[in-house]
């Protein structure tokens, strides 16, 4: 089974034109010929039998791919997730069922096409569950027709799909959105004025300077409070790494079974360390 997946049907490097010839003269199958193929790939595994149903059907992937030509997507790369789904098709096709293979592979080669154009068509996903695919794929035929949608025809759509009509709405300002380069093309000249994000988002966050400053803060913070434990006893040193520097945190309770005296006590014992922590960084 897993051969058939593995079977080579990639685009030609040359012209997808010289493809699309080559596959409209590949010899169409009878339905007795497709019978006989298909039951000697189910029956034994016959690839050859198997790859002569799907070299019989490449024509017909091109056909698809040719209506979804209003992504903005390459052809080649669609005609080749649609020839994906044909060999899935060819490979759960069973010739008892009565229908032509034909009628049975559109639903795969559609649905390998639907996944392609919905992980490329935009940066920014506009459709992650099934009813948004759904509505996708519906909305944008319906959008070609009728342009932006009065209540009425959102209302419709709705109604049609099954969904409200705040998700037709909402897809609808998906579809009408464009991705945008953040930097955008470089100005001829220095005049120029290029309006892009890179022009005039902030960044909020620190600069390089302030970075190398926070970051020798932090050192020399760590090199006093290392100065300032020196100078607390053992049971004071301990109580304070294992309830503030340790990552796994230890309870006042936990401390006190394990130093054998009250909660009290180490909350005690913990405030008066801190003071002197605190002190003897300050002087520092």
């Amino acid at each position: 089974m897993n051969g058939l997946m593995n079977m080579q049907l990639a685009l030609p490097s040359g012209s997808l034109q010289t493809y699309i010839q080559s596959v409209n003269q590949i010899q169409m199958l009878s339905a007795e010929e497709e019978q006989e193929f298909a039951k000697r790939y189910r029956d034994s595994g016959d690839l050859e039998a198997a790859r002569k149903l799907v070299l019989a059907h490449l024509r017909f992937v091109v056909r698809v791919a040719n209506g979804y030509g209003g992504y903005g997507l390459s052809k080649a790369d669609l005609i080749q997730e649609g020839n994906v789904g044909l060999m899935k098709a060819v490979k759960r096709f069973d010739p008892e069922i009565g229908v032509r293979l034909v009628s049975f592979a559109v639903h795969w080669i559609r649905a390998e096409m639907h996944e392609f154009i919905l992980r490329n068509w935009r940066i920014v996903k506009v459709a992650t569950t099934k009813s948004q695919r759904k509505l996708f794929f519906n909305l944008r035929s319906a959008k070609k027709r009728l342009g932006w949608m009065n209540k009425d025809e959102v209302d419709g759509v709705a109604k049609d799909l099954g969904v409200s009509a705040r998700d037709v709405l909402e897809m609808e300002k998906r579809l009408s959105a464009h991705d945008a380069s953040f930097d955008g093309p470089v100005a001829e000249n220095d005049e120029a004025e290029i309006f892009v994000p890179s022009g005039y988002l902030e960044d909020q966050g620190p600069g390089p300077e302030e970075q190398i400053e926070l970051l020798q803060h932090d050192h020399i913070n760590h090199q006093q409070l290392t100065v300032a434990m020196q100078g607390l006893d053992d049971r004071c040193r301990e109580i304070i790494q294992r309830r503030w520097l340790n990552e796994n945190k230890s309870t006042l309770h936990n401390l006190a079974s394990d130093f054998n005296i009250s909660a009290e006590r180490i909350r005690q014992l913990e405030q008066n360390a801190m003071k002197k922590l605190k002190l003897a960084m300050d002087v520092a």
